[in-house]
């Protein structure tokens, strides 16, 4: 039996040198590194992601003491990151997790360059907490290759001292008609201005401020058949629908009535509104981000917001587009299972519910949008709650390989009606034509 005192050792009646104790313990292990390699859409800002991925590190960290785990950030613009993502893959880049747009998400899964989480997803047993239509937009071939983190949706906003000063009850934005007779008064009670009433959005997503006029109609975008030349059961356009025609028939009316159709002017159309340059715009849920945050608890007495598209009668069931940005892994990352529990913890509501408030990006998951969490959300950004209330009444544009050039076409078909080169019938027509050649060529 060896004694140990600060004075030495007294050993089978021997004095002895004290023995250091460090001496006596196991040796000391050298952690394993690891540095998880991501590639993120900037969000407008770099640094938020680092902000919502840092909390969660700190809790994986924990789990994890006998490694040293790091992450290293890649932050692009939004226009940059689909090809910067396939660069890396493509080259074998060890890349662990990136943002993916929902609309990317098929043509990237259908090339083989995800990670199948379909296992992850449901061991994890937390899909039931998701939104319906975000659920359905993780999913490409009855798989799951992404999850949906966050989302947006958009709605009527309005200045409400214009609207007083042109003598325009907020109520009628929400019908077709009344919509258009708003603008049109807008127009003619705020001459010399430099205001308009209301615009047409002509930009790079006009596409999605007409889905849904669409979908409130009761029509799609696409719908699944068979008979494709080569690919059997395929999606195929069917947004030339009497329900499509009579959607972009209500485009038209409003160019038909003077309100005019927009390009961006150096700034974004949003920042434009913001300046006060329009009375109304059909506009997304990050408007008050526009704002500086001192004025958030003011904004709603001189900023209206009506949570809806408008609807051809007030008996019509209204509906948004919801966009946002998913998480997934890629195939070539080493660490598949580290990064899949950082997803994981990313998407802890008690870790994303704070980071989403902070930025006002709206849930994807039912309790976040519910309860406590979002009575402490809502009593900051403004809006937030009515907000919330269109989540049930979204959708999601189709996450196939072939979107992004489909989506080309109705871009086309629009900017035909907004010049009037065609009628509306013909544009949808002359757009799945177009759609359908380019396939079966």
């Amino acid at each position: 039996m060896i004694l140990v005192s600060s004075f030495g050792l007294n050993y089978s009646g021997l004095l002895v040198d004290k023995i250091n104790v460090k001496a006596l313990q196991s040796p000391t292990v050298r952690k394993e590194t690891i540095t998880l390699s991501t590639i993120l859409t900037d969000l407008s800002q770099k640094g938020r992601w680092e902000k919502l991925i840092g909390n969660a590190l700190d809790e994986l960290r924990k789990r994890h003491p006998e490694e040293i785990i790091n992450v290293k950030y890649g932050e692009f613009l939004t226009n940059d990151t689909k090809r910067i993502i396939t660069k890396a893959i493509e080259n074998g880049t060890n890349i662990d997790l990136v943002s993916v747009d929902q609309i990317w998400l098929g043509d990237l899964a259908e090339k083989g360059y995800l990670t199948d989480l379909t296992g992850y997803a449901q061991n994890w047993g937390r899909l039931s907490d998701w939104y319906q239509a975000n659920l359905d937009g993780m999913i490409y071939k009855k798989k799951i290759y992404g999850i949906w983190a966050w989302t947006d949706i958009r709605g009527i906003w309005y200045w409400k001292d214009l609207l007083y000063k042109a003598g325009v009850n907020p109520d009628s934005l929400k019908t077709w008609h009344g919509y258009i007779a708003a603008a049109t008064k807008l127009n003619s009670m705020l001459p010399n201005t430099g205001i308009k009433g209301t615009i047409l959005h002509d930009t790079y997503y006009s596409q999605d401020l007409w889905y849904p006029y669409l979908w409130m109609l009761g029509g799609n975008i696409l719908k699944q058949n068979s008979g494709h030349p080569t690919k059997g059961i395929y999606w195929f356009p069917e947004y030339n629908s009497t329900y499509g025609i009579e959607a972009l028939e209500f485009i038209r009316n409003q160019i038909n009535a003077g309100i005019a159709v927009e390009k961006f002017h150096g700034v974004s159309l949003d920042k434009e509104f913001v300046d006060r340059k329009f009375a109304v715009m059909l506009g997304g849920s990050w408007i008050p981000g526009r704002f500086p945050q001192q004025d958030w608890s003011s904004l709603s007495q001189k900023l209206g917001f009506i949570p809806m598209f408008p609807v051809p009668h007030l008996g019509n069931q209204t509906s948004t587009m919801m966009g946002g940005w998913e998480l997934s892994i890629p195939k070539t990352s080493q660490h598949k299972d580290l990064a899949w529990e950082l997803i994981t913890l990313i998407l802890n509501p008690h870790i994303l519910g704070p980071w989403l408030e902070r930025y006002g990006y709206l849930p994807t998951q039912i309790p976040i949008g519910q309860g406590t969490m979002l009575n402490a959300t809502a009593s900051k950004y403004p809006y937030y709650n009515v907000m919330i209330s269109m989540l049930p009444f979204g959708k999601s544009r189709p996450s196939i390989p072939d979107y992004p050039s489909i989506e080309q076409d109705l871009r086309q078909a629009l900017q035909d009606v907004y010049h009037k080169v065609k009628q509306p019938k013909q544009a949808l027509q002359d757009s799945k034509a177009v759609c359908r050649n380019r396939w079966d060529g």
